[in-house]
């Protein structure tokens, strides 16, 4: 084998490892009775199915998903933990009304951890992650409301796990989680899904370029951007 092919072949199982080592990064693993559960309420409370103030109704909803109290009550816990419930001792839970502090509160958090970490994560991130971010841009900018944030999140995680910082991931997936409830009001306007097609893309070229300093700056921006988005939509609905 000549030099040159050698070479050449070096770099293709060099490709190919680096693509394989990235989608190992998360293991697989089969999703407890409670996690499904919790994803299930997270997920209809996120959607709007279950309104702002509205009673969580546990005998309905173990009896719809085929489950008993037990899960019920733990994925309550948790989603109260999250702030996207509200327990009231001896009356029940309830979907967390809509408040516009929480959302500056939640904002202010974020514009503190998120440019951090993808500054730590930028050196690390390799092409399979940059590939992979950029597909999910893709995915977002032809997903409804019901897919856009989950979508989102992924895209912000991808970006986020080279940094290996899991407790911060852990605290960003619930903030996500928590900004996700109120940006899905607007997700369907074009000149927003727009502006955020070219900021994420943005985020990606910067990490490309493995520069650290413009990916925080453009993060620091994208984040302040949805936050006065955000402010704005709960505004209006709140003022109905």
């Amino acid at each position: 084998m000549s030099p040159v092919a050698a070479k050449k072949r070096r770099a293709e199982e060099s490709n190919v490892t680096e693509a394989l080592a990235a989608e190992s990064t998360r293991k697989i693993v089969r999703p407890t009775t409670v996690e499904l559960v919790t994803t299930a309420i997270r997920q209809r409370i996120l959607s709007g199915e279950l309104a702002p103030g509205e009673v969580l109704r546990q005998e309905a909803v173990a009896e719809e998903l085929g489950v008993s109290r037990v899960p019920i009550r733990e994925a309550i816990t948790r989603l109260t933990a999250e702030g996207l419930l509200t327990s009231v001792p001896h009356k029940g839970a309830y979907v967390a009304e809509l408040s516009i502090e929480e959302v500056r509160e939640t904002f202010d958090i974020r514009l503190r951890l998120e440019p951090w970490i993808f500054a730590e994560a930028i050196p690390r991130i390799t092409d399979a992650e940059i590939g992979k971010a950029e597909r999910l841009v893709k995915e977002m900018d032809k997903a409804d409301s019901s897919e856009w944030g989950h979508l989102n999140w992924r895209f912000h995680e991808t970006l986020y796990v080279p940094a290996q910082k899991d407790i911060t991931l852990q605290m960003l997936r619930v903030l996500h989680d928590r900004s996700d409830r109120y940006f899905r009001f607007q997700v369907f306007q074009v000149p927003i899904r727009e502006q955020s097609h070219q900021e994420h893309m943005g985020l990606v070229e910067a990490c490309r370029k493995r520069d650290p300093k413009l990916g925080a700056k453009l993060l620091e921006q994208h984040v302040k951007t949805a936050s006065q988005q955000i402010i704005s939509v709960v505004d209006a609905i709140m003022a109905r």
